[in-house]
């Protein structure tokens, strides 16, 4: 749970519209439709890592920025949030998804254009047990299951808010920092390996997006 000092220290840097926007999204499901609505980072002009003031500017977010301004919001509400880092093999991405809790109960605020890797209802018992409903879902085009590790649960106050929530500069810096967090492997190597590729069907219900892809991302899925 965040300290009041901690949360007011947030709220003292935003702007009256910024107010706006945070205070409306009072609810993690509230959240989790805005961020759908928001229009994706493809990234077109290069790698971003926008904090939660840049998003709102732009008006666009990937998965990264948006678990980022997902957990700025939460904390605005006297909400405990957390990062985590999906791992997946080299040739795949990463997922970053937001974790809350509700009468103890886990849950997950996720962006993606895609059916798959999405919001996740409270009603987890561990972070690990969410997780893991991740990992039949993630895999590469050709259905090969591409999920590995998944990162321990990061508290975005380890940070004052005023270094990640209004950064005029990209928050690589926490990217890197998330991916050095201890990580916990999906299952042994030989399990890993052995894991049924999906089918067709399973593929083809991945091509569903919410948003129009630009053509010059086609070609490689993100997350």
């Amino acid at each position: 749970m965040p300290t009041p000092r901690y949360r007011n220290a947030l709220r003292a840097l935003l702007t009256p519209a910024e107010h706006r926007i945070f205070a409306r999204l009072n609810t993690p499901q509230k959240l989790q439709v805005y961020l759908e609505k928001l229009p994706p980072n493809f990234e077109l002009k290069g790698e971003t890592y926008m904090s939660p003031r840049r998003v709102l500017k732009a008006g666009t977010a990937h998965c990264a920025e948006a678990a980022v301004l997902a957990a700025a919001v939460l904390i605005y509400h006297g909400k405990p949030a957390w990062l985590v880092d999906i791992r997946a093999l080299p040739s795949d991405q990463d997922h970053i998804i937001t974790l809350f809790k509700e009468r103890g109960l886990w849950g997950a605020i996720s962006k993606t254009n895609h059916a798959v890797l999405r919001w996740r209802d409270p009603i987890y018992r561990s972070p690990r047990e969410l997780v893991m409903t991740y990992a039949h879902e993630y895999n590469l085009d050709f259905g090969k299951k591409s999920m590995q590790a998944y990162s321990r649960p990061f508290p975005m106050t380890r940070h004052a808010p005023a270094r990640w929530v209004i950064a005029d500069c990209d928050l690589d810096w926490l990217m890197d920092e998330l991916d050095a967090y201890p990580h916990e492997p999906v299952a042994p190597k030989h399990a890993l390996d052995r894991r049924r590729r999906s089918t067709r069907v399973e593929l083809k219900s991945q091509d569903v997006t919410e948003h129009p892809v630009p053509a010059s991302r086609r070609v490689a899925k993100t997350k």
